[in-house]
């Protein structure tokens, strides 16, 4: 009967999304928690999935360090190092909002770790530029222009004028 008791619970609270189970190996298909296999650049990152998916932060556009043909861009360098340092521990939490994929075929998230969220944390730390070309909440284009204004006011980052 206990174990009977123990499986409902395990059951119920998977369909209520509690449940974690480990990323390395599944698909990712909902908003959840991935391992992060490694940092591309500022604002891409690769999921250790079977399809090493890439995930591309929705709202927040970095320098450039990585495009072919393509000089290292001012502040690149940088914000690489932030979004590695952000999910140093490998496990963050995705959320989608909008187009799932943009036309390179890379997942469009919100990265989370823990009550933090990469996309806003760039942008306030003046190591990325709002962007709204993806269609995605307003709610959330006013938050990411409201930590962009943050930082040009405080001239962080590309705002620094250096």
């Amino acid at each position: 009967m206990l174990l009977l008791v123990v499986a409902a619970v395990l059951i119920w609270q998977g369909w209520e999304g509690n449940l974690r189970l480990p990323t390395a190996g599944r698909k990712i298909t909902d908003a959840g928690e991935a391992e992060v296999a490694r940092v591309v650049d500022g604002d891409t990152l690769v999921l250790n999935t079977p399809e090493k998916d890439y995930v591309r932060l929705i709202g927040a556009d970095t320098p450039e360090t990585v495009k072919p043909q393509s000089p290292v861009e001012p502040w690149g360098p940088e914000a690489t190092a932030f979004t590695k340092n952000f999910v140093r521990d490998g496990t963050v939490r995705l959320q989608f909002d909008g187009r799932r994929r943009d036309k390179h075929g890379r997942l469009l998230a919100y990265v989370w770790v823990g009550d933090r969220m990469l996309n806003e944390e760039l942008l306030r730390a003046g190591l990325a530029r709002f962007e709204s070309e993806y269609s995605y909440s307003r709610e959330m284009k006013d938050r990411f222009q409201k930590a962009e204004a943050e930082a040009q006011a405080a001239r962080r980052g590309v705002w620094s004028g250096k």
